[in-house]
């Protein structure tokens, strides 16, 4: 079950790709961070931009390696990821959910884990996001 609320610009969840895109589009579930806030009339959507655990093949100003406040639960662990913003993508809170540790032994619930971006790193994406949008002219205003 996805997301039931508007998560807030930096938080870090986990995205389903694998219904709707297709190659070379993203096509499996990995950690996104979101960069878009509660927009009006937008209802149920949000903008994200995928991580990855690999080091790009070609250092690009559009790929960004970030630091997480903590450690990435698995099959995504480590603090240090790399931003995709050319893979930026608005999807639906459906296909959202947080990150989560291990289930709750008492009540088989499972424990979430809330982890949101410290306003630099959340920086440092937006900024990859403007190279990769071919506005990289407006980074000189962040």
């Amino acid at each position: 079950m996805g997301l039931q609320y508007p998560p807030k610009p930096g938080t870090i969840v986990i995205c389903d790709y694998s219904t709707g895109f297709k190659e070379p589009e993203m096509v499996k579930e990995r950690l996104a961070v979101v960069i878009s806030p509660r927009l009006p009339k937008r209802d149920n959507l949000c903008t994200v931009v995928p991580l990855s655990t690999s080091i790009p093949a070609h250092r690009t100003n559009y790929q960004v390696r970030i630091e997480l406040p903590v450690e990435a639960p698995d099959p995504y662990p480590g603090k240090f990821k790399w931003a995709k913003s050319d893979m930026m993508a608005t999807v639906s809170y459906n296909r959202l959910k947080l990150p989560f540790t291990d289930r709750d032994p008492n009540t088989g619930k499972r424990k979430y884990l809330q982890i949101i971006l410290v306003e630099e790193e959340l920086a440092k994406v937006r900024e990859a996001l403007l190279f990769a949008l071919g506005l990289d002219h407006l980074t000189k205003n962040l």
